[in-house]
């Protein structure tokens, strides 16, 4: 169990170091990965191609798990992905912003090799932080609420 725990921890170190091919030589060849949000499962290639777009987007990334379960042949981190967004990422022009994205993968190891990938990331979080989506705090809640009220009621009246 140490052994996959070691690998996988390998993996996401390579990444961060941007050592992208030897991060990619610790997949297995029939590969799957599976990462919300994504429709269909990808494969090892398809897989690279999403890291790569991250990858460019993103620099200086460090994965910072808090958390990390072993069980016979699954890992599984918790914690945080902690980058400058300094390329294009899905056609938003880099802000230069720092994200801290909470993430949760569990990688299944088998014959010393990442053979199967469940990803997930606080995408909405990430939205959010880039500037793409705003989400009102607590102080202009009840003026947001106030405005629909008074709204709804004035048509209300026109009626």
């Amino acid at each position: 169990m140490q052994q996959n725990q070691d690998l996988v921890l390998q993996f996401y170190k390579a990444f961060d170091d941007r050592r992208i091919e030897q991060a990619l030589d610790l997949l297995a060849p029939d590969f799957v990965a599976h990462l919300a949000g994504v429709p269909e499962p990808l494969d090892a290639e398809g897989f690279r191609q999403f890291g790569m777009s991250f990858y460019s987007a993103f620099s200086q990334g460090q994965h910072k798990f808090d958390e990390i379960v072993v069980t016979d042949s699954r890992v599984v981190t918790c914690g945080t992905f902690i980058a400058t967004h300094s390329g294009e990422f899905q056609g938003l022009p880099a802000t230069g912003k720092q994200i801290s994205l909470s993430i949760m993968h569990i990688d299944r190891v088998e014959n010393g090799r990442i053979v199967e990938h469940w990803g997930q990331g606080d995408a909405l979080g990430l939205m959010q932080q880039l500037g793409i989506v705003f989400l009102p705090g607590a102080k202009l809640l009840p003026q947001i609420f106030k405005e629909a009220v008074f709204k709804m009621i004035k048509k209300s009246a026109k009626s």
